[in-house]
Parts: C-alpha cells; structure tokens; sequence
C-alpha cells in the first residue's frame, strides 16, 4: 500500500445530507477536479451551475428500479478499488474502460432520522442505504489510493489539505477518513439491526451490535487517569443526549451519567398531576419530593438530606420558573436539569457561572420500551429498559391492617423513588416526599437502618425533635428475606410498607407486619439497580 500523497483527479459525490455541498463541489472544482454524481446530487450541483457529470456516464447504464441500483457497477467499484501503480490493476481499467476515483464524497440515506420520526415499516426499508455503504467500504479499503468523505463536517479539513498540498491527498488524511468511514457504516448497520430486532421483538438476537455519534471528547472519565467519549445512539430519548447546555462549563463524565439518573427519576412524576424535584448524587437520589410549586418540592426534597446535596444534580419536571431557581443557587449545584426555563430563572442561574443548566424540550417516557448496556470481561449484557410503572402494578395489601388513602400514595411515591435507588434499596417516605434513603448496600436491613439513620439526621438538621421517619412509609426495591429489615423500618416509625413480594419467608414478613401494626402492600415486581 502506498503512503504517498494522491493528486484528486476526480471526485464521486452522492449524498442524502446536502449542506455545504455546493461550496464544496465549487472548490472541488477551483481545483481542477472533475465531478461525478448521482440523482438529487448531480442536479443539485447542475443547478449551481457547475459541470458535473452523471453517473451513468462511468456505468453505461441507468438509474434503475427507482434509485436503488445506480451505484453498484464494476465500473465505480473498479474505480474505487483499483491499487495505482499495480499492473494488473491498470491494465484492467485500461481493458474496461474503468476511470479512478480519487475521492468519494457520500452520506447514507437518513434511516435513523426516517425510524425516529416514526416512519411506516415500508419506509423505513426504503431508507436502508445499500450502495452508500458499499463504496464507502470500498473506498476506505483502499485508502492508499483513495480518499472517502462521510461526513459534512470534513469538507473544510479535506480542503485544506488539497489546497495546502497542490490538490493532493496525504496518507495520514487518507487513513484517518478510512476509519471515520467504517466506523459510520458499523454505526448505520448497527442501527438498522436494532430497528429489526425490536420490529421482530427479538430480546437476544444471535449477535448485537451497538454505535453512536461522538457528541463530545471528554476531559477523562471516572477518574483522571481514564480517557472517556460521550456518544449519542438513534435512541431519540428525551434527556441529558438530547438537552441544549444554556450555560456553565463542560460536563463531566461523572456529571452526565448523575444527570441522567436525575432526569429518569423525575420523569416518573406526570408534570401534570404535580411538580416534582430529584436531588441526586453519585447515580442515587438524596431527595425527590413532590409540590404545589417547583419551588415546595425542591425545598422537600432538599430537606431529606441537606448534607449530600451540597454539589448534587437538581432535575425537574416542569419548565424551571424564578422560584425555583433563586432556592437552588443558594447552595452549590453542579447541573440543574429540566424541559424548559423561562428567562428570568436563566438570568437568575447565569449568575452562577460554572452552573451548567440543560434544557431537553421534553421528559423521557417512563413506560417507553429500550435497551440497556453493561460491559463485563470480555462481554458485554443487554437488557430492556425497567420500564414497570407502579401505578400500572395490581397492590395486593397481604395485612390485616387495610392502608388509608394517604399511606397508599406515599407508597406509590416511594416506589417510584425506589426505582431509581442503586440495590439494596429503601426509601422512607411521608406526604409526597423522601425523608430517609438507603442505597446500594449488600444487606436489605443495613439500607433500611442507614435510611433510617437519615431521616433522623435530616431531622436534626432542621431542628426537629423526632425522626423525621415517624408516621411515614417505607418501600424495598425487593422483598425482605428476612422479617429484620421490615422490622428495622416499624422501629424507625414507619407504619406502612410497600415490597414486590416473593420470598420464600413471605409468611414470616407477613406475620411481622401484622405484629408490628403495620399495613403492607405487595407490588410482583422488582426494580433491582446495580
């Protein structure tokens, strides 16, 4: 393979995205390059008045069975594939009459954008690109010789280097295209894969593939020693991926993957029924509250634990209003988080400089369908989104004690909250609000005492002289396998609990409520989160 510089003779373009393409045909041409094109390529470039010439000129033959075949012909993929300088190579082009292409300009037929729009199944086929890819690959193999252009954001780098290089390509160029170019096709194939499998309702396909946009090269990730990307899929799911950054400086990895825990707990709360606020920090809510106002439910919220907010990610339900913003800049917050702000809450927060604020234009579905990602060694596991929805459940109350009508909302808000607690989870809860959460703890009653141990504190802090816990309820992400955590939450003063079930100790628990007074509740299904 050659690792010199290419003189671009003649360039090939065909693409569905046409920004910027005029321009860059025009310079192409400055160049003395010679234009070949496609369909709605070619007479976009006509109609600028450039001398461009059709496909079918190279191939012999037209466009056909409407548009599908243009592209696939010896004479293009002759072109691309050809290795200069090889004698075998030239004297089949000279045999057939095959012409190089030196550079290929191509983007593919807009499938991602055609599924997300929710496009009919026909449609959506119709916008598998085939040709598209197949040059691009056949291009970026023999990038000795040929440079391939995927995206609209290289013509400039492109340019400059056949203006700073007497209209020739250099190898770095060329390799650096060649592996932006796989990278898409694995990308673009990977979203179509996933759009059948879930059209077929395959859970675990024989193989998956997965690909995203770089959105931004971060600064490290965890820690500072690890290099990180952020990168956006197909998935048009409304959140941080998706949110406008208004102001504040660059977000961490730690910040986007705390912020979208935020954002997908809030978004369990129907912003028309109530507004409601998540405190979340390190992935884990320290405080989620419903409210009258966005400005009640962050105080609420904050109140559960005042302590851990301090440098937390603030998420909100509804179009973040003054109120709300003038409480939450009174402590250090790192993101705040919601669909909308109205411009005198973005005036209030851009006084707060490194605040970062993002706005989505929506709240994501808690009952939407979707994948989730986790790599192990040398594998990686996929599974469908926790999408159950408490007030989808069917409560079995398993007590003799019947709950009132308050104790069984605050046990659907609890295990809303729940949800979104790493395991092993318990959230207390009383009128609309957390006020003691346990998280990721390897025993259920360890998480029900520091839960516990947290309402208190939260107490203290706001000068009261009882828990905090006293009268609330209080919600396990799984069952108790043992009546010791269950009775860890009666002692702390809960008087209602809320759990899947399903132990085979179910009867002790039971009996254990029963004993303590207290009324529970039974959900069949579990929000483990690790």
């Amino acid at each position: 393979m050659t690792t010199h510089p290419r003189r671009v003779a003649r360039a090939l373009l065909s693409v569905s995205d046409k920004s910027g393409l005029v321009d860059f045909a025009r310079a192409l041409h400055a160049l003395d390059i010679e234009l070949v094109s496609t369909g709605g390529t070619r007479k976009a470039l006509a109609d600028a008045g450039l001398p461009v010439k059709d496909v079918a000129d190279l191939t012999g033959f037209p466009e056909m069975m409407d548009g599908r075949v243009k592209t696939l012909h010896p004479a293009v993929h002759g072109g691309l594939l050809a290795i200069r300088e090889n004698p075998e190579h030239e004297a089949a082009m000279l045999a057939h009459a095959i012409p190089a292409i030196d550079l290929l300009v191509v983007n593919l037929y807009p499938f991602e954008a055609t599924v997300a729009k929710g496009a009919a199944y026909d449609d959506c086929i119709e916008n598998i690109d085939i040709g598209g890819p197949a040059m691009i690959r056949a291009a970026a193999k023999n990038h000795g010789d040929v440079a391939v252009v995927v995206d609209v954001e290289d013509y400039q780098r492109v340019l400059h280097a056949l203006q700073e290089n007497a209209g020739q390509t250099t190898i770095s160029l060329r390799r650096a295209l060649a592996q932006k170019a796989y990278a898409r096709t694995a990308a673009y194939d990977a979203a179509i894969f996933n759009w059948f499998a879930a059209e077929l309702g395959e859970d675990a396909p024989d193989y998956r593939a997965i690909g995203g946009r770089l959105a931004e090269k971060m600064r490290y990730g965890e820690n500072p020693h690890q290099a990180a990307g952020f990168y956006l899929t197909p998935e048009k799911r409304a959140g941080v991926a998706t949110a406008r950054q208004v102001q504040g400086k660059q977000l961490s990895y730690n910040n986007v993957n705390d912020t979208d825990a935020a954002f997908e707990c809030v978004s369990e709360f129907d912003p028309a029924r109530t507004a409601a606020v998540a405190i979340i920090k390190h992935a884990n809510p320290c405080g989620v509250a419903e409210g009258a106002s966005l400005a009640e439910a962050y105080e609420r919220a904050l109140a559960c634990d005042p302590v851990s907010a301090f440098g937390g990610i603030v998420a909100l339900n509804r179009k973040l209003d003054a109120a709300a913003a003038a409480e939450i800049v009174k402590i250090f917050t790192e993101v705040i988080i919601a669909p909308d702000a109205d411009e005198e809450a973005i005036a209030l927060i851009a006084s707060k400089k490194n605040l970062r604020l993002l706005l989505t234009g929506g709240l994501p579905n808690p009952r939407a369908r979707g994948l989730t990602f986790k790599t192990v060694s040398g594998g990686l596991l996929v599974q469908g989104r926790d999408n159950a929805v408490v007030d989808d459940m069917d409560l079995r109350v398993v007590t003799r004690r019947q709950p009132t009508d308050q104790e069984l909302s605050d046990m659907r808000f609890a295990f809303r909250v729940a949800k979104h607690v790493k395991s092993n989870a318990i959230v207390y809860a009383r009128n609309g609000a957390t006020v003691g959460i346990g998280a990721g703890q390897m025993s259920r009653v360890d998480s029900s005492r520091i839960a516990a141990w947290k309402a208190a504190e939260a107490a203290k802090a706001a000068g009261l002289s009882e828990s905090l816990a006293i009268g609330s309820v209080v919600a396990s992400d799984a069952f108790f396998p043992f009546a010791d955590g269950l009775l860890a939450a009666a002692e702390a003063g809960a008087t209602a609990v809320i759990q899947p079930g399903g132990s085979m100790r179910d009867d002790e628990v039971i009996k254990a409520a029963d004993a303590a007074g207290l009324a529970m509740v039974l959900t069949g299904h579990r929000h483990f989160r690790h």
